[in-house]
């Protein structure tokens, strides 16, 4: 059995440590994987993204705890939640809305009586827990009760007429890469075939080619690529954020800039 972390709370403290005895203490053979730590504190929309991009790897049955946003309040719930046969354990801040491309299929707020108003540290001291019950072979429904939604989140989605595509930049990777919001299934339908050009905001600078890999271009050029998660990387190759070598960089580009494709009768 599986169990991921993925959390805001960084190396640098005793949290995850904290953590990871928790689940052990209660079960000494389970497999923890580590998804980030390096969330920006609170940012659901980034811990989304690294969610999204990875979960769909791990097997069937997973149980992911999502240590970000996780203290529970008025409106945000602790809800486990189950789609493509996994699990998924936090708080309805709007983060599973962001992961999922489908309605779950099952939810269930975290029943009262296995909490305590005194905890202050819920991804140990309650999604832990609950992970556990579920690698035990727990049922979802004897610790919380069974509702029919979670709450939504709505990002910018891209702009499309018929001959250009304006989508934003909404992440960037370790290298400075710019991860668009921008599908290829969308690039496609737009496009159809047609010549087209992209321009970056902020720069001079267009590209006016999709490679298939970074080796396609010489180091240090610009390259637009679509990634595993099948959407839009503008990218220098071999290009390094924080050495003056990533596109962020390079193209003065951060989260939310504009990026437009222009397409061609």
């Amino acid at each position: 059995m599986l169990i991921t972390l993925t959390s805001d709370m960084g190396l640098e403290d005793y949290y995850v440590a904290a953590i990871k005895g928790a689940i052990y203490n209660q079960l000494p053979d389970v497999k923890v994987v580590d998804i980030s730590h390096d969330i920006p504190p609170f940012d659901i929309v980034h811990a989304s993204f690294v969610l999204k991009n990875t979960f769909k790897e791990f097997p069937k049955n997973t149980i992911h705890i999502i240590g970000v946003d996780a203290e529970k309040n008025e409106t945000n719930k602790h809800l486990i939640v189950k789609n493509y046969d996994q699990y998924f354990i936090g708080a309805d801040n709007g983060i599973f809305s962001l992961i999922f491309d489908k309605k779950p299929d099952g939810i269930w707020n975290i029943n009262r009586n296995t909490e305590s108003e005194n905890y202050s540290f819920p991804t140990k001291d309650i999604f832990v827990s609950i992970a556990c019950h579920l690698a035990r072979g727990g049922l979802p429904a004897v610790v919380g009760n069974e509702i029919q939604d979670i709450k939504s989140k709505q990002l910018f989605r891209p702009i499309v007429d018929m001959n250009s595509i304006k989508g934003m930049v909404g992440y960037i990777d370790k290298y400075g890469n710019l991860i668009t919001n921008i599908s290829k299934k969308i690039f496609n339908e737009v496009g159809k075939g047609k010549a087209f050009k992209i321009f970056l905001t902020k720069s001079e600078y267009s590209i006016e080619k999709i490679h298939q890999n970074y080796n396609e271009v010489v180091e240090g050029e610009r390259i637009a690529i679509f990634g595993s998660g099948d959407f839009l990387e503008i990218a220098i190759n071999k290009g390094v954020k924080g050495s003056g070598g990533g596109a962020s960089q390079l193209f003065g580009i951060s989260i939310n800039d504009i990026i437009t494709i222009e397409f061609k009768d």
